[in-house]
């Protein structure tokens, strides 16, 4: 392999919202009480015993006031509930986390029948289709099953296709292989993880960003990578192929 496909990269721009409130209504009910308390000095000029009388509405007028700071205060909190919205709706970011980027793991190997082929980028996805419709004729003819996901080892790339090695884990031998067939290993060692979801002519937004993450973390990569599909290319969607990407390290 001499480098990666490469393409541009999308970037996601986060928005954020903020929240104003105002309260400045709430000192409008103050000069209400002032001018209440004006009149009182008036019926105190009056004769004692219209006094005594006085100080019954006194009391009754002090719930009204308090009535009335209620309905205000319920106003009050009727904007607090809408702080919980922006924060629900921040919740589901954390899903596109969930596959692994780069993951350190370790590959141990299988025993597979494997066909070799070589393609061009233009038909690479066709190309591979046919190299698995082989192998699996051929386990289909012969009552053999398959013990394991099917993989494509990547043997060399250039700008205009690349060479390959199609392989199914098997527990047993197949027999009256053709002759680009053949029983071999799958790849073994160190590598990094990564995970494709989409079509394989998307494929190279994750090849570009397989590329630009050695980079960054100074790493090596051996002159093959592996692609193992967790989802049967035969019977599944292009679009909802679901692809492990092994980046074997120097």
């Amino acid at each position: 392999m001499t480098s990666f496909r490469r393409l541009a990269l999308a970037a996601l721009i986060p928005a954020a919202m903020s929240i104003g409130l105002s309260v400045a209504p709430a000192q409008t009910p103050g000069p209400a009480p002032a001018a209440s308390a004006s009149p009182s000095p008036a019926p105190a000029a009056a004769p004692a015993p219209a006094a005594s009388a006085s100080p019954a509405p006194a009391a009754s007028a002090s719930p009204s006031p308090t009535a009335t700071p209620s309905p205000a205060a319920s106003a009050s909190p009727s904007p607090a509930p809408t702080a919980p919205p922006p924060a629900a709706a921040a919740t589901p970011a954390p899903v596109q986390t969930a596959d692994p980027f780069g993951l350190e793991t370790t590959l141990e190997a299988r025993k597979v029948v494997m066909v070799k082929g070589t393609a061009n980028w233009d038909s690479a996805f066709d190309t591979l289709i046919d190299a698995f419709k082989a192998l699996n004729t051929l386990l289909d003819k012969q009552g053999i099953k398959q013990a394991g996901n099917a993989m494509i080892v990547y043997t060399s790339t250039d700008d205009t296709g690349f060479t390959f090695l199609a392989e199914i884990p098997v527990d047993q031998d197949p027999k009256n292989l053709s002759k680009d067939m053949s029983i071999g290993k799958s790849p073994e060692g160190k590598a990094l993880k990564f995970v494709h979801r989409g079509s394989y002519d998307n494929m190279d937004n994750t090849y570009e960003a397989i590329t630009n993450h050695l980079d960054d973390k100074k790493l090596e990569a051996k002159d093959t990578f592996i692609e193992e599909y967790l989802t049967d290319p035969l019977k599944t969607a292009e679009d909802k192929l679901v692809i492990n990407v092994f980046v074997p390290l120097k």
